[in-house]
């Protein structure tokens, strides 16, 4: 895998100035955060995801992975090293998806998928066996976030909620699309989005802040649910700072969400989070208050952590959680259902990265009694040695699991057999 990291160095030019963020010292703070004027969401400063770092922090910058993926052989190097429960096995779905992130299936078994920095999406699609990769749009600003219903192809592109029609029989030409939703500002920084759709066909889409931490805009740090049918949006939760990653618990219809805290406080502190919204407009911290308990040293402003919703659980600090979907299917053990998967894509602002893993989640609807454990591991080697990043996940028909590496650029599946 001596090869893939050494790639690395050259894609993190490419992946990070096509999000806007070029490379700076982390020396260099940010001058001043000027949230509250359009200019600043139009072009946020280089170093917008630095801002209230400790001296211990500096010098710490986000990697990115490869800019041609993993090759065939890396991959299956790198499926041997996977540790899973017994019974379970991975192997690899489809490779060459670059920067692969949110995926959704098609009524007839397309399986679309976003991604991130290159603008590009995916048709995936199973030829005699074998899996053909399609890149069905390109030149988006960052389609990160897609679903599909009622023959329809949803992919939500920075600022703009885009629907194309009738999207399996098309493949070869999606065409323009309709924009159902534009109420959103135009940057990219934190603008990367997640659609999670519920049982109206309404969609949960999360609104991040354009910088690590501070006031933000009063249109961002929130979840709104939009109707892609009329438009018409409800915000629904507050505080939120970066969420990339949600779904509906089908033993309730309530909203599960994951949350990314802010950086640059140490290796250790504060810890990213699980959440749940039991009411409408509920606020879950941020900038105020981290992991449930922890104020923020800077933007507390006299706010306690008792006035916001804590977590149904944290997570662990820069483990940096994205995709999650309840397991609704019948291949996995009895015990497994309706068990929460969450792909966390791992640490930058960490001197030892963690995460980079599957992690099980089992709670009562409630979000009582929840708990964690390993499901997957494998995919970080020594201290900052990514081999993958986990960026989502989404049951199949047969009851695997799909994984998106958009670090590895590849999807694996993950199947159980007694």
């Amino acid at each position: 895998m001596k090869s893939m990291l050494g790639r690395s160095v050259l894609a993190c030019a490419v992946i990070l100035a096509t999000v806007g963020i070029t490379h700076v010292s982390a020396q260099q703070k940010l001058k001043s955060y000027k949230s509250d004027t359009k200019d600043f969401w139009t072009n946020p400063p280089d170093d917008w995801f630095l801002g209230d770092e400790t001296e211990a922090q500096k010098g710490l910058a986000p990697p990115s992975g490869p800019p041609t993926g993993a090759s065939d052989k890396e991959l299956a190097d790198m499926m041997k090293k996977i540790k899973l429960p017994a019974g379970f096995k991975i192997e690899v779905y489809a490779s060459g998806v670059l920067a692969a992130r949110q995926m959704a299936w098609g009524d007839n078994g397309t399986l679309f998928v976003g991604s991130f920095g290159i603008g590009n999406v995916y048709a995936i699609t199973d030829k005699g066996g074998k899996k053909e990769v399609k890149t069905v749009l390109k030149g988006m600003k960052m389609p990160t976030g897609l679903a599909f219903q009622n023959g329809a192809l949803y992919v939500i592109d920075i600022d703009k909620l885009i629907r194309y029609d009738n999207a399996e029989a098309n493949l070869d030409n999606l065409g323009k699309g309709t924009v159902v939703y534009d109420d959103m500002p135009s940057y990219a920084a934190h603008g990367w989005k997640y659609l999670a759709p519920d049982k109206d066909g309404w969609f949960y889409v999360p609104f991040g802040p354009p910088f690590n931490i501070g006031i933000p805009p009063t249109s961002l740090s929130q979840i709104r649910r939009v109707d892609p049918k009329t438009g018409n949006a409800e915000i629904v939760a507050l505080g939120v700072r970066n969420s990339v990653g949600g779904d509906v618990d089908p033993r309730s219809g309530k909203y599960w969400f994951t949350e990314n805290a802010r950086d640059w406080i140490s290796d250790d502190m504060p810890s990213d989070k699980l959440n749940m919204i039991t009411k409408l407009g509920e606020h879950f911290g941020y900038p105020h208050c981290h992991q449930g308990d922890m104020e923020d040293p800077k933007f507390a402003m006299g706010h306690k952590c008792s006035e916001f919703t804590p977590p149904v659980l944290n997570l662990g600090a820069h483990v940096a959680p994205l995709g999650m979907k309840f397991y609704t299917g019948n291949m996995f053990p009895a015990e497994y259902k309706n068990n929460i998967f969450i792909a966390e894509h791992g640490s930058w602002n960490r001197h030892k990265y963690q995460g980079a893993r599957i992690k099980r989640v089992i709670a009562d609807p409630d979000g009582k009694n929840a708990k964690q454990e390993d499901f997957a591991t494998g995919w970080i080697e020594g201290d900052q040695g990514y081999l993958g990043r986990p960026a989502d996940v989404v049951l199949a028909k047969d009851g695997s699991l799909l994984i998106a590496d958009d670090w590895a650029g590849a999807i694996y599946r993950i199947s159980y057999a007694k």
